[in-house]
């Protein structure tokens, strides 16, 4: 199987598909909270975005947002449902933080939802830390926030 890692930006077509699947899956994890969620989710704004191919087939994406002078922000993780489990999102991660300490940031941070148990499960296994709920995440009991020192 021939894997491609790809930096790119929220142009690219293969985002764009793999970021409307997310959105489908998330809309069902989310239920009542999804359009809150949903705004702060424009693909416009992301300028740093990885793609992970297997054969040619985009399979899986994520993006950094700058966050602060020193953090950046995962937005946008995805892997497709048929691929999950095979070591892609840990590729995906893994280009994110290589970039980001490439643009002289020195940690990351992200928002998930607590009804995405798998996401969770990842991010503990990567050694991301719960932090207090930050931003417009602040008062949302469904949001978990995490980060890593990189």
């Amino acid at each position: 199987m021939k894997i491609k890692k790809v930096r790119t930006n929220s142009k690219n077509e293969d985002f764009i598909k793999l970021v409307k699947k997310l959105d489908a899956y998330l809309k069902t994890t989310d239920g009542d909270e999804h359009d809150f969620y949903n705004q702060f989710n424009h693909i416009d704004v992301l300028k740093d975005v990885v793609v992970i191919y297997f054969n040619d087939i985009a399979v899986g994406c994520g993006a950094i947002k700058k966050f602060d002078d020193t953090s950046v922000e995962l937005k946008r993780m995805f892997v497709s449902s048929e691929n999950r489990g095979s070591g892609v999102a840990q590729k995906i991660l893994q280009e994110l933080e290589t970039w980001a300490k490439e643009l002289g940031y020195q940690e990351c941070i992200l928002e998930t939802g607590i009804r995405q148990v798998g996401a969770v499960k990842f991010y503990k296994k990567c050694n991301y830390k719960i932090i207090p709920n930050y931003g417009q995440y602040k008062n949302m009991e469904n949001s978990i926030c995490f980060k890593k020192r990189l």
